[in-house]
């Protein structure tokens, strides 16, 4: 496991408070906020375009440690501003017609689900839920039974947002590419705590953010897209940048996943995504997924010992999400009194993840989301504080 009390001075923000939100935005190390200051402050010394120029190498070199984590060739990844810029670029370059079949997941995030339905009503393709098992996790088998060379893309929610439910990735593409289907994976909330390697989980596209479990800056997403379809697929929205205009009547794409991004950009932001990924990769992957795991076990553990709490989380492999409720408080009402005793978590609402949570018969959960500089202590807080709560 990575070195408590080393990470906790990297985190100021952790000494005065139990941070219990890494699954919505967490706290960034110091080289990362050293990163984004600094080059905030050069830019107000040179301007922007020299500032950039300066650091080309760098932004150059976030890709190269994307590449790195994921295990695949840079020229496969575009920089973005958010994990849903980048699902929706992929997904809305994929050509569709009146017939075509889209697969989501019952965990399926709003904003995948939306993009789908608008697409659906705009091409005359229709949107489908693949039904989970009894455990929570997609039913490859039912997905299986359902597949047919009419289904053009199955999207995949890795860790959904409400829980702590893991998806079987793997299983799911192997069934999808049975058929000649794409597999499109929301990693949003996986990459930077879980190992996330797309040549073992052979998805053909995978969107993720960097302000969650990367700890990198707000502002900041990225895609990676199968090294054969990046020349296949054009994106509806292109500037300078991703494609060359080449005569008064034509332009040539980016021979690489750069059609895939536009000119303007937070700099800053994008150095600091460069320095999250490489303070990850320096402490290790593995490490990091066990000390996430570790925590969230001791969170979900103790949350099942207090009398009135109800743990909802689904799955049989967990990721670090712990959702819960307690018994005659709203879940707004528990965020907001554990607030009042520097605890942070967050809610998730039924809209967020409206199939799965209808499911349930679920309004809204509490979620907490401990990353590895949590410490056992902000462990122990956060149960008294909720067992506490739950008394009253």
């Amino acid at each position: 496991m990575p070195d408590l009390q080393a990470v906790r001075r990297d985190t100021p923000g952790c000494s005065d408070r139990v941070f219990l939100d890494s699954a919505g935005s967490s706290l960034p190390p110091t080289p990362v906020l050293e990163t984004v200051v600094g080059h905030l402050r050069r830019e107000a010394e040179v301007g922007g375009y020299v500032a950039a120029n300066e650091r080309a190498d760098d932004l150059a070199a976030v890709k190269t440690s994307l590449g790195r984590l994921f295990g695949v060739p840079e020229t496969t990844i575009a920089l973005t501003d958010s994990a849903s810029r980048a699902w929706t670029s992929f997904f809305y370059a994929v050509p569709l017609r009146p017939g075509d079949r889209i697969l989501l997941s019952q965990a399926e995030y709003a904003a995948n689900a939306i993009a789908a339905l608008q697409r659906a009503r705009a091409t005359g393709a229709v949107v489908e839920t693949i039904p989970s098992d009894s455990s929570g996790r997609i039913d490859v088998e039912a997905l299986e039974r359902m597949l047919d060379e009419r289904v053009r893309l199955v999207s995949v929610v890795h860790a959904p947002t409400n829980g702590g439910l893991l998806n079987p990735v793997r299983e799911v593409a192997d069934a999808a590419h049975a058929v000649g289907a794409l597999v499109l994976l929301d990693a949003c909330q996986s990459v930077g705590q879980l190992p996330v390697s797309v040549p073992e989980l052979d998805v053909d596209a995978l969107s993720g953010t960097g302000r969650k479990w990367l700890r990198g800056p707000r502002g900041t997403g990225f895609l990676h897209i199968r090294e054969r379809l990046v020349t296949a697929l054009e994106p509806t929205v292109l500037d300078l940048h991703s494609a060359t205009w080449t005569s008064p009547q034509t332009y040539a794409l980016a021979p690489d996943a750069r059609r895939f991004e536009l000119w303007e950009t937070d700099v800053a932001a994008r150095l600091g995504l460069g320095a999250a990924v490489d303070y990850l990769l320096e402490l290790g992957v593995d490490a990091v997924a066990e000390a996430v795991a570790h925590r969230a076990g001791q969170v979900r553990d103790g949350l099942a010992g207090i009398d009135g709490v109800t743990v909802t989380d689904l799955g049989e492999q967990r990721s670090g999400i712990v959702s819960f409720t307690v018994d005659g408080h709203d879940p707004q009402d528990v965020r907001d009194a554990l607030a009042g005793r520097s605890v942070t978590v967050t809610v998730s609402h039924r809209s967020s993840t409206l199939l799965d949570m209808t499911a349930r018969n679920l309004q809204s959960v509490v979620r907490a989301s401990p990353h590895y500089f949590v410490s056992p202590d902000d462990v122990d807080k956060f149960l008294a504080a909720v067992r506490d709560l739950a008394r009253s």
